[in-house]
């Protein structure tokens, strides 16, 4: 099914998913897959206590071959992570051979945990057919001390102590390491090495491209070892290192030898063993001569007889000594490719030339004419991140839990522990991480919003991804979506069915395909989901939920995802607003399958009456419930209920009390005839509940009939929340919606339960309390997941009220607007964290100068968890896109829709039935 609108021929990228989707070319077999991180991760922790941090920390990372997985340094794979290639570089300085991102654990940051390097992930096509990213090294030692010590000496107060602070990039001592993957075919990749000295004098820089199989003999399990070994190149190409595993087959990796003058000519070929270095670590005879870390022990310690003379092993490094004069660049060309190619190079340059421009094409339509040059950058660098995200990970909980035939044997606490309640988990995929250095691990909430962009250039995928964690390998059996690793019982908000709807939608605007048959398959799993929600998290039936955290880590007085210490509950407006916005989502989905199967017209029924029953749940019809509406404050609050059955409203005005916006749905007359056994009974029930049929608005349009509208928030309330929403003395900031109003900077929230008094200040940065690590922060910052579903309701909302319905905004300004006129101006203020100013400042850098004026650094963009909400600077993680990755989509709709430009009643290009935003 289509649109009808016109189709343009596919440019090379489309039709290599083409080829992918129908099975005539594997492209996606090699991608960006190698995780930038997998020490202190939970699969690779086997402590008696759960500390992941400490029992596999980076001092560990280079000597102990991993169990679940690798990482390296802007490296790639083959899509079971079996067979692994990345950069290994040696500045003649460190201590030891940079194979993998420094950073800070949870305990050892004063804001949580933390990379400490700078890294930038600069392009990528959803084939993985060209991917470029850049790595900076400093000429002199890399702190690691200093970065340990620097942050240990601060408090939560104090802002992170840096790599730029440590002064190890002063006078621009340090190297542009930039990579590029070209494919020549699905299993033919081009690589390109290319070294820029920044500095004022000739550097040498050390430049091992390293290939290596992930460890998955030495667990007790049969099967054949695979082997790395020399053999000869041809016509004076280079060494080349052959590769042979039972599963991924053979492959061949050629180096080229330098062409440039003052280096060395010929590279070494330097192979040892993916094996723990028993010895070093514990003290204790090693299994084998050769160990994970002889490579550099080799480069850096001078050991040459710690690598195998053989010249064969499961690890090896192509070794290429550079001299690079100030300024110059020293380029190393590769070629990995299950093809013996008698001239590796000969085509490496028109190869690498047509991808480059391939890219160029692909990503051309998303960037219409309202974007401008430094839109389309940041737009190209977010789908570029996002890209990169995608990481093989595995874990196999059952495994985790009781342990490998060949050890090492979990302690027996493990058993009654972390995610003992998840043995049926088997993950063994490609999934895109939130970001590829803090959080190496789906995330179930995130990964709904990582699908939105994704959308936009790789449809399948997105909905790839979607139907994964509903897949019985995922999901427990009652239902429940494992929420992340460290903690699978945790709940994330279910905004899985609006991402579901979302793809839907996009794909069929992007494509002109309507995948109805992909929207079947989430909707069935999601109403298995649905229940669970129902039967868990409701504790008294009243259609208030509870839900725990909820993503939102530290916004609220308690820690949410723990029970409160005096037998109370939490009932959450939060809670209670994500479950009347699921019940829209799921209504919307079964309406949408109902136009071309009538059976789906019984589940959108089931899912209108449950709408309204939360929505007279929360705004307490017939005064006989907890009223979760304070009418003194305009503003929904969460409810401490206690044993005795006294309430007390936890008035924090926070993201909690916006919630209810996002629930919001349209639809007209029209539908209504074309489902008519859904429009009987819907009649029939807002006949036989008056009470609850005030709940559904409606009007009259000219010549179209009625047009209806389910919202759990209109008219005044719509109004009243908004008011506070858009006051920039309480939510509303330069760069989107606080997550806390900055009202309580003033005015700290403060409640005492059980003698113990709990608090709540405005805090725009870094956290100041430990909850969750310390390193997320909901009282203040801004975050992109809840402003881009704020900006979609506003959206949806004008759909119905059109532009008669004006709003104050800024509250206090004077300056009407329409709901749409709005949405568009948070989505401006959001993209400008990225964009540079008037004064050709980027806010998402803060105040470090170097970041906004120094050329090589001022375009490379960083895309945070959270923003600062008073300045907008960046915060926590830095390459989360992930989530932040949405600033992609925001501009592909600004570009399409500018200021400027006639806007239609509503974004898409509409279908019968459809209000949502495409």
């Amino acid at each position: 099914m289509t649109d009808g609108s016109p189709r343009q021929p596919l440019d090379p990228e489309r039709q290599r998913l083409q080829q992918e989707a129908e099975g005539s070319a594997p492209w996606s077999k090699w991608g960006p897959y190698l995780s930038e991180r997998q020490w202190g991760t939970v699969r690779e922790d086997y402590s008696p206590d759960g500390t992941a941090w400490e029992s596999f920390p980076h001092d560990h990372a280079r000597s102990r071959a991993y169990r679940w997985g690798e990482d390296g340094l802007l490296g790639i794979s083959d899509k079971s992570g079996e067979l692994c290639f990345a950069l290994s570089l040696w500045n003649g300085a460190d201590p030891i051979l940079k194979e993998r991102l420094f950073g800070l654990t949870g305990n050892q940051g004063n804001h949580g945990e933390d990379v400490k390097e700078y890294y930038y992930y600069l392009d990528n096509v959803p084939s993985h057919a060209y991917m470029r990213a850049l790595y900076r090294y400093p000429q002199r030692a890399f702190p690691y001390d200093g970065l340990l010590a620097g942050n240990r000496g601060r408090d939560r107060s104090q802002p992170e102590y840096e790599l730029l602070d440590t002064g190890v990039f002063d006078n621009d001592r340090y190297f542009d390491v930039q990579v590029e993957y070209a494919k020549a075919s699905p299993t033919d990749i081009a690589i390109r090495v290319e070294v820029t000295n920044r500095g004022p004098e000739p550097a040498t820089l050390h430049v091992l491209p390293t290939l290596w199989f992930r460890n998955t003999w030495s667990w007790g399990y049969p099967g054949e070892r695979p082997a790395l070994s020399a053999v000869a190149g041809t016509n004076g190409t280079g060494p080349v290192i052959a590769a042979s595993h039972p599963n991924v087959g053979q492959y061949w990796l050629a180096a080229r030898p330098p062409s440039t003058t003052g280096t060395a000519a010929t590279p070494d070929l330097l192979f040892t063993e993916n094996e723990t270095n028993y010895e070093r670590l514990w003290g204790v005879p090693n299994r084998t001569p050769y160990v994970k870390d002889a490579i550099g022990e080799a480069v850096v310690h001078g050991r040459a007889d710690l690598v195998n003379p053989a010249q064969t092993g499961t690890k090896a490094a192509v070794h290429y000594l550079l001299t690079v004069a100030a300024g110059a660049t020293e380029t190393v060309d590769l070629r990995l490719s299950d093809t013996r190619h008698p001239d590796p190079f000969a085509d490496i340059d028109s190869i690498f030339k047509a991808r480059r421009d391939e890219a160029d094409a692909f990503y051309l339509p998303l960037q219409g004419e309202g974007l401008g040059e430094d839109g389309a950058l940041v737009q190209r660098q977010a789908f570029a991140g996002l890209l990169w995200t995608k990481q093989f990970y595995h874990y196999d909980v059952e495994i985790w839990l009781t342990g490998d035939p060949a050890g090492p044997t979990p302690p027996a606490s493990r058993l009654h522990g972390r995610n003992s309640d998840w043995r049926h988990l088997n993950n063994d995929d490609i999934l895109a991480m939130p970001d590829t250095w803090e959080y190496p691990w789906y995330a179930a909430w995130d990964l709904a919003f990582h699908c939105i962009p994704m959308a936009l250039i790789d449809p399948a995928f997105a909905k790839g991804q979607l139907i994964l964690l509903l897949r019985e390998w995922y999901m427990q059996p009652n239902g429940q979506l494992p929420a992340y690793e460290w903690a699978f019982d945790d709940v994330n908000p279910p905004v899985h069915a609006w991402a579901a709807l979302r793809v839907y939608r996009i794909e069929r605007r992007v494509t002109g395909h309507a995948d109805r048959e992909f929207l079947e398959r989430v909707f069935q799993k999601l109403l298995l989901n649905f229940t669970w929600w129902v039967n868990r998290k409701d504790s008294e039936g009243n259609n208030v939920f509870e839900g725990g955290f909820l993503g939102l880590d530290n916004v609220g007085v308690f820690d949410r995802s723990k029970p409160l210490p005096g037998g109370e509950h939490l009932e959450q407006a939060d809670g209670t607003a994500w479950m009347g916005t699921y019940c829209l989502n799921m209504l919307a989905i079964a309406l949408e399958l109902a136009e071309s199967n009538p059976v789906y017209e019984d589940l959108a029924t089931k899912f209108f009456e449950h709408f309204l029953y939360i929505a007279g749940a929360l705004n307490n019809l017939g005064g006989d419930g907890i009223p979760l509406w304070d009418e003194e404050d305009q503003f929904f609050y969460d409810v401490v209920h206690f044993p005795n059955g006294s309430s007390l409203k936890v008035k924090v005005r926070s993201v909690v009390g916006l919630i209810p916006l996002l629930a919001v749905e349209t639809f007209d007359d029209q539908m209504l005839e074309r489902l008519p056994m859904f429009a009987q009974r819907m009649r029939w029930f807002l006949d036989n509940r008056p009470d609850l049929a005030r709940l559904v608005a409606h009007w009259e349009i000219p010549g179209q009939g009625e047009r209806h509208m389910l919202a759990l928030v209109r008219g005044h309330r719509l109004k009243a929340l908004l008011e506070r929403a858009l006051d920039p003395e309480e939510f509303l900031s330069d760069h989107g919606i606080r997550s806390l109003s900055r009202y309580h900077r003033d005015h700290p929230f403060k409640l005492e339960v059980n003698g113990t008094t709990q608090s709540v200040d405005y805090e725009p940065a870094e956290s100041t309390t430990p909850l969750f690590g310390g390193n997320s922060n909901w009282r203040g910052p801004v975050w992109f997941p809840i402003n881009y579903l704020v900006i979609e309701a506003l959206q949806r909302f004008h759909f119905y009220y059109g532009d008669d319905f004006l709003v104050e905004c800024p509250t206090g300004s004077g300056k009407q607007e329409t709901l749409w006129e709005i949405s568009q101006q948070l989505s401006r203020r959001l993209a400008g964290l990225f964009l540079r100013d008037a004064s050709g400042k980027r806010p998402v850098f803060g105040s470090v100068q170097r970041f906004q004026d120094d050329p090589n650094w001022r375009d490379h963009i960083l895309f945070h968890e959270y923003f600062d909400g008073d300045t907008g600077a960046g915060l926590g993680a830095s390459h989360q896109t992930g989530w932040t990755a949405l600033v992609a989509k925001l501009l592909e709709q600004q570009s399409r829709w500018p200021r400027e430009a006639k806007r239609p009643a509503y974004e898409p290009t509409p279908p019968k039935s459809n209000s949502m935003p495409q």
